[in-house]
């Protein structure tokens, strides 16, 4: 079984101050209104320190991270 890291966004909580874009634009663009949208699939391991601090500066923890397991195809 392979782990990855995915990022979810709680959008109730979310007022969309754009912090979690300017740390981490390789997954997250803001939408015309400022909202995050993050880019599916898993957190490549190099950018997992950068999505953990995106996830600790959002002023309302709107964000979090998962460890999701997946089954190997092979």
């Amino acid at each position: 079984m392979k782990t990855d890291i995915h990022m979810t966004i709680d959008r109730i909580k979310c007022d969309g101050h754009g912090l979690c874009a300017e740390l981490l634009p390789e997954r997250i663009r803001l939408d015309d209104w400022g909202y995050p949208i993050i880019a599916p699939g898993p957190i490549p391991e190099r950018l997992a320190p950068l999505a953990q601090r995106a996830v600790a500066t959002c002023p309302v923890m709107a964000l979090a991270l998962a460890l999701r397991r997946e089954a190997r195809t092979n």
